[in-house]
């Protein structure tokens, strides 16, 4: 309910901040109105970012927003309707480490300092897209968030976000595995329905390694996400 309530604060901040604060130079009393309302607005960002269930549950109540909101775009733009989701999942995910971790130590340390920054853009635009793609499909879901009463641990470096993702005909639990950095929390592992994605995606950058003959290279240019083998579509 704390989620809730939360939720739609921060869509009644974001309406009121989308106004042009042009529109407000006449009458000092908005001007100073808008003007609180982005300092509540930041305030609000900051809590959420420091705080990762409710970084977790706000950015996936967006994502349940334009799913069911924009509908009509399945049909008629995908394209358009994908990128939609991609714009609020991409900033939520540490690539690098998670790119890192794919490759594993033996793959990372054969590679260069290019090829790593290569697979980190070539694994972001391959799960962003898979992603996408299988999100689009789940349609009218509901994503319920397991919250953890007064997190206060400003310590603690990584922790565990659990959510239900009711699709009305099935539920799936999904499981984050979140990183503290200097911008706040990021994730860095998935669990859907107990399937590991972070170790699916390794083994699939192993396999595919092996198949050729250990050549980075030749195993970047052949990579491609299959979270089809990962349970989520």
């Amino acid at each position: 309910m704390l989620g809730t309530h939360k939720n739609y604060l921060f869509l009644f901040l974001f309406i009121f901040n989308t106004l042009s604060a042009n529109e407000f130079s006449d009458d000092k009393d908005l001007r100073d109105a808008f003007n609180k309302s982005l300092k509540a607005s930041d305030e609000l960002n900051q809590a959420t970012q420091n705080n990762p269930y409710n970084f977790i549950d706000s950015n996936a109540q967006k994502m349940v927003l334009v799913l069911t909101k924009n509908s009509e775009l399945f049909d008629s733009d995908r394209e358009m309707y994908e990128q939609k989701i991609k714009d609020i999942f991409e900033p939520m995910i540490d690539f690098r480490r998670v790119a890192a971790s794919v490759m594993g130590k033996k793959y990372y340390l054969y590679a260069t300092k290019e090829q790593r920054t290569e697979f980190v853009e070539i694994f972001k635009d391959s799960l962003l897209d898979t992603y996408a793609e299988t999100l689009a499909q789940w349609g009218d879901s509901t994503i319920s968030t397991q919250f953890q009463d007064n997190f206060i641990n400003k310590e603690l470096q990584t922790v565990e976000v659990k959510q239900t993702l009711d699709t009305g005909s099935s539920k799936y639990p999904i499981s984050y595995k979140l990183r503290r950095d200097k911008e706040g929390w990021k994730i860095i592992n998935i669990i859907i329905n107990g399937v590991n994605l972070g170790l699916t995606f390794r083994n699939q950058f192993q396999a595919l390694a092996i198949s050729n003959n250990e050549e980075i290279e030749s195993t970047l240019d052949n990579w491609v996400s299959d979270a089809g083998d990962a349970g989520i579509s």
